[in-house]
Formats: structure tokens, sequence, C-alpha cells
């Protein structure tokens, strides 16, 4: 999917590619591989949309903080807990995708170094493939979080608006 979007974005539609359906995922074939730059600029997309995720992350932090006392107080304790826990988890996995990328930023020297080493660009070819995939995994999970987050704190604030109400 981020391979997907980078091509189009990059007027790159017409590179031969193709997808190989199975029952859970659809998996990305290469035909041909990209270039040392479009592998370049990849890892840069890949990088800011993580350093984005950590940023917004904080914000996570912060509105937990604010609804902490409701989030504990609900029935609905033992799910609250396991959602911010798995996001917490998301973080820990998104540092070390980031960590991971820029090693492999630092890498890509084998692919444009002039020096025939097959093996060495082959492995680097499979690892920009398993860092796709595992960016792709890990955005599916990351937004399936973030959107129960944010129907746990609509709820939060549709209860306080309705105890407000009452009130009054």
């Amino acid at each position: 999917m981020i391979l997907t979007k980078f091509l189009l974005g990059r007027g790159l539609e017409s590179l031969p590619y193709f997808f190989e359906m199975s029952p859970s995922i659809p998996t990305l074939k290469y035909i041909e591989w990209l270039s040392a730059e479009d592998m370049h600029a990849m890892s840069l997309q890949w990088l800011s949309e993580l350093e984005f995720i950590t940023d917004e992350h904080q914000f996570f932090n912060d509105l937990i903080t604010s609804y902490t006392h409701e989030l504990i107080d609900s029935k609905y304790f033992s799910r609250n807990r396991d959602l911010i826990d798995k996001l917490s988890k998301l973080l820990k996995n998104n540092e070390l995708l980031i960590s991971d990328i820029r090693a492999h930023e630092n890498n890509l020297k084998i692919m444009v170094d002039g020096i025939d080493q097959l093996d060495e660009e082959k492995a680097y070819k499979k690892h920009h493939r398993e860092l796709d995939q595992q960016l792709n995994d890990h955005l599916k999970k990351y937004k399936a979080v973030k959107s129960k987050l944010f129907q746990l704190i609509k709820q939060i604030l549709k209860k306080k608006k309705q105890r407000k109400q009452l009130k009054e």
C-alpha cells in the first residue's frame, strides 16, 4: 500500500509490478525493481510517517492523561487498559521501525557504490521489501488502535456532556 501510494505520487504508475492475492493480505511481487533513488525517497517517506506517529503519540498521551479518571472509573476499565497497552506497544514498534529504516538508509551505499556486490544488493532489496511490509502492517494496526481510542474519548465526552446537562 505504501509502495503503491509512493509510485502513484511519483508518476511511476507504469512500473511493472502486480499484486498476488491471498486470503488475508495482498502481497506485492516485483517484476522490475526500483532504483536506488526511489528506495531512498521511499525510506524518507517512511521515516516522515513514523516520526509523525511519534508526535501524534504524545498528543494521545496528553489526551489519556486528561481523561484518566474517566478511563479508570469506567466499567470498561480492562478494555481501556488493553487499548492503552496496545498503543504503547505500537510506539515501541514505531521506534524500532525508525531505527531499522535509518540503518537501512545508511546501507544504501551498497546500491550506489558502483561495485557489483550481487548478494549484498539482493539482500538490501529483500530487506527493503520486508520493511515495506512491516510498515504496512504497523500502519494498519496503528490506525485501528487510533480509531478505537478516538471512539473511547468520544464516548467519555458524550457522557460528560450528558451529566452536565442533567445538572442544569
